[in-house]
């Protein structure tokens, strides 16, 4: 097992979303998603869409500093808020540490669009376990 901390991976559905990571750590992640190709039927985001960005951010967060401890971690809640929507551009989620503890890590996630209109707002806990 290496001593640096885990990097971020994106899995199949984070690339289906667009999701980039601009910027990692234990304390912090942000990441950006397009609009576009993450609509429901009205042409507007999807709450799903924005929860999955919310809930991928807050878990990498989570990962990086379950790695610190030599553990890994799995999510056991998230909790999201839409506050208006978004039809077209990029909408940028930063993950915050709340709580970084040795067996629970909790964070605040903000959801803004391209004018830094707050469109959501989300808290996620991960539960930090051994390595099979």
């Amino acid at each position: 097992m290496s001593d640096a901390p885990w990097r971020i991976t994106p899995g199949d559905l984070d690339v289906k979303l667009g999701i980039d990571v601009l910027e990692q750590s234990p304390e912090r992640v942000v990441a950006t998603m397009p609009v576009a190709g993450n609509t429901q039927s009205l042409g507007r985001l999807h709450g799903g869409a924005t929860a999955a960005l919310a809930e991928a951010i807050g878990s990498w967060a989570a990962m990086i500093h379950a790695s610190t401890l030599g553990k890994v971690c799995v999510g056991v809640d998230l909790n999201i808020t839409h506050h208006r929507g978004a039809r077209a551009g990029v909408i940028t989620g930063t993950a915050t540490a709340l709580h970084r503890g040795r067996r629970m890590a909790t964070y605040d996630i903000r959801v803004t669009g391209e004018g830094g209109a707050l469109l959501a707002t989300a808290r996620i806990s991960n539960l930090l376990v051994d390595r099979d």
